[in-house]
């Protein structure tokens, strides 16, 4: 089937690769003419392991290209996917809907013939709706179908989730939309991997729900950590114990500085708005908000406490700024709490991340970028782990605390234990929730 992707962020671009890979013939569409030629020199704008070999492979196989002409990318397509940017609008919480309906206009002025116009990015309940609007005002002529079909893709490891994925929501108003829906997803389909069929506002709703309830599990656990500091307990084994529970499990229910990325924060914010707009409040989801951003301002305390009540004048060595491990995503990282927190409190810092100095570079002022933890620590006064990256579960802490002036480590993602920390010599060690 011939395939346009209106969007290469990161969605879309990891969206048209793997339908590619699936066999259809796929065009990623951008407006911004700098990413369309490095995409066509093969060079990868985002960083999602695996996604550069994908990408070379279909292009070589003829199935996969680059264009800044939405109208040539439509022209004859059976499937035009919106994976266009919904950020956070200002003011008010909700998502801006912008980009979304600057496509769906442009799309009904190019569309040729029938076609499925499939909205792929996270959108508020009745979105749908407005993009068929928008067509239909554009091009009164036009037939098509619209469909939701929201993603669920985890950064890191999207192109696994894209392939096998715990399921497939795919919201569809006709038979003649869900047919070509079913094909274009069909080799998923045959190796049993569920697709769920709604009506549009069930789809939209089930991508707000889902994501705000993972955010709940986050917030919930890092409350529990709080007060396991109080009572003496180790959150650690009170997750164990709870994910043990098939009722619960064990997913997102690890202790931390807060959720951040591309979808949690901007995710809950939508949900929360929707929920008051239809006089419909969902106290959970705004709880959850509040809690998580009070969070990050507890971890500053954290280490704040662990350097004797003020890092003024202090050397720090923070490990990992991105909101995750094996993405360079810097979009509502605790980072970004933190790290200026510690600057603004007088602390000399000092950054290392494997994929967050592109971005990080401009968004974290005031800090020194380092090549390794190693170099990051030497002369420090505390080291704080605040992403999980492999290269940070393993470090010779003895040596890491050789080359400290006072060895302090607060690991704010528990790769650690205090017994571990001491005993390399450290003199001091504060995690979460224990």
């Amino acid at each position: 089937m011939k395939i346009a992707m209106i969007g290469t962020g990161y969605v879309g671009l990891v969206s048209g690769v793997c339908f590619s890979d699936f066999g259809h013939e796929v065009t990623c569409v951008d407006k911004d003419p700098r990413k369309i030629e490095m995409l066509k020199k093969g060079e990868v704008p985002i960083y999602e392991p695996g996604l550069d070999v994908l990408m070379a492979k279909n292009v070589a196989a003829g199935r996969l290209s680059f264009t800044g002409d939405l109208g040539t990318a439509v022209d004859g397509a059976d499937a035009v996917f919106i994976a266009v940017g919904t950020p956070t609008r200002r003011g008010d919480g909700h998502a801006d809907l912008t980009y979304v309906m600057a496509a769906a206009e442009e799309i009904g002025r190019a569309l040729t013939g029938y076609a499925v116009v499939v909205t792929k990015s996270t959108v508020p309940v009745g979105t749908n709706a407005a993009v068929r609007a928008v067509i239909e005002k554009a091009a009164p002529q036009a037939d098509f179908d619209v469909a939701s079909n929201p993603e669920f893709l985890r950064e890191g490891a999207a192109i696994d989730d894209f392939m096998r994925p715990d399921r497939v929501v795919v919201g569809v108003t006709s038979e003649r939309a869900q047919k070509l829906m079913g094909e274009i997803y069909r080799p998923l389909f045959l190796r049993d991997f569920p697709i769920l069929y709604t009506d549009l506002e069930t789809a939209e709703m089930i991508k707000y729900a889902a994501n705000a309830f993972l955010a709940t599990k986050i917030t919930f656990i890092n409350e529990i950590a709080r007060l396991c500091e109080k009572v003496g307990a180790d959150v650690k084994q009170v997750s164990k114990g709870m994910g043990l529970d098939n009722r619960i499990g064990n997913k997102f229910l690890h202790a931390g500085p807060g959720y951040g990325g591309s979808c949690f924060p901007k995710d809950t914010s939508a949900l929360a708005r929707i929920g008051q707009e239809h006089a419909a409040p969902i106290q959970i989801v705004e709880t959850v908000i509040k809690v998580n951003e009070e969070i990050k301002r507890r971890m500053v305390e954290k280490v704040t406490d662990l350097c004797g009540g003020s890092v003024n004048g202090k050397t720090v060595a923070v490990l990992g700024v991105t909101f995750k491990p094996n993405t360079d995503d810097m979009r509502d990282a605790p980072s970004l709490t933190i790290v200026p927190a510690l600057v603004g409190g007088g602390a000399r810092v000092r950054v290392v991340d494997p994929q967050g100095r592109r971005e990080g570079e401009k968004l974290l002022p005031g800090v020194t970028w380092m090549d390794d933890a190693y170099a990051a620590a030497e002369g420090a006064e505390v080291v704080v782990i605040l992403t999980e990256w492999n290269e940070f579960r393993a470090l010779d802490l003895a040596r890491l605390a050789g080359t400290m002036t006072t060895a302090r480590m607060a690991d704010l993602r528990n790769v650690y234990s205090a017994k571990d920390a001491l005993g390399a010599g450290f003199i001091a060690y504060s995690g979460v929730g224990r």
